[in-house]
């Protein structure tokens, strides 16, 4: 092919002339396409509409991941008899661990060695004297709201699970630990 003058360009850089290359027609009605169906896909998932996000999508995944999980325990009661059975049970102590960290972390801290809530890996108490005063706790707070309640945001299984973590870590002495709270007791050991 000779260089003709309808093949180049009609501009130079530095002397430089340029050939007159078109995209390729498929390139081209790709590109066409895909700003075609820009807004099809900015409606469907990201006009606010409930369910659609890549986040709603998550959480439904986890939801239902846990609904199966605890259909295979029922619904869990939280008297001493379950929550002693499920203290040493580390498959549900990791579920109780994850609630934990999901919702207790900002206050009791990532160890549970106290922040603005008090340290719950000691032996002295505020508002505890039994095992079950940790469930009722957690579901009805305490400290004229200062603890919330979280009975109406947790599943029971859920409630018993994390009250089941929050026991376990008795005794476990994180480092930076905060000093019992004053109007604290020293309780009873969980069994016994």
């Amino acid at each position: 092919m000779s260089n003709t003058p309808e093949e180049l360009t009609n501009h130079s850089y530095d002397g430089i002339q340029e050939y007159d290359n078109p995209l390729p027609g498929w390139w081209v009605w790709l590109f066409v396409g895909s700003i075609a169906f820009c807004p099809f896909y900015w409606a469907y998932f990201h006009a606010g509409i409930p369910g659609r996000s890549i986040h709603d999508q998550y959480n439904d995944a986890v939801a239902q991941n846990l609904r199966q999980q605890f259909a295979e325990l029922g619904e869990l009661q939280p008297d001493r008899a379950t929550l002693l059975k499920y203290l040493d049970d580390k498959r549900w102590l990791a579920v109780g661990e994850s609630v934990f960290k999901t919702n207790c972390v900002s206050c009791h801290g990532p160890s549970a060695e106290g922040k603005v809530g008090p340290n719950l890996c000691d032996d002295s108490w505020k508002n505890v004297k039994t095992i079950e005063d940790v469930a009722k706790v957690i579901a009805q707070g305490a400290g004229g709201r200062a603890m919330p309640a979280w009975g109406q945001r947790l599943h029971p299984n859920e409630l018993v699970l994390v009250a089941c973590y929050v026991a376990s870590l008795r005794g476990s002495n994180p480092p930076n630990a905060k000093a019992p709270e004053p109007e604290a007791k020293v309780i009873p050991p969980w069994r016994g």
